[in-house]
């Protein structure tokens, strides 16, 4: 469950990161106000599932399904450059998130 909890959260940073960028320095309220929201629920789900799992494996998840999710969005939605170089880093991310996933234990 706590894996769980660090995958939604990984997936609440893409949110917060593209409503970052769509808010245009805070100038923008509803994307200001979905950042908030995504970035909150981001750093609770994170915040409780590091009461079962190493902070290292789960941290290291959360940033690599943010980032990884979110320069896909930028490339599918934003116009961001498409590259083969991007698309096989962005593969190896997601092969070390899997990785970090399968090394974690609960305690």
């Amino acid at each position: 469950m706590a894996w769980l909890l660090v995958i939604v959260a990984g997936l609440l940073e893409t949110g917060f990161a593209v409503c970052l960028k769509l808010s245009h320095g805070f100038t923008r309220v509803w994307p200001t106000v979905a950042f908030c929201a995504f970035a909150l629920g981001s750093f609770g789900l994170l915040t409780l599932s590091l009461r079962k799992l190493d902070v290292g494996p789960a941290y290291a998840v959360w940033t690599g399904i943010g980032a990884a999710g979110t320069a896909v969005y930028g490339m599918v939605f934003l116009g961001d450059v498409v590259s083969t170089l991007k698309i096989v880093s962005i593969t190896f991310v997601i092969v070390g998130i899997i990785g970090l996933q399968l090394s974690g234990s609960a305690h």
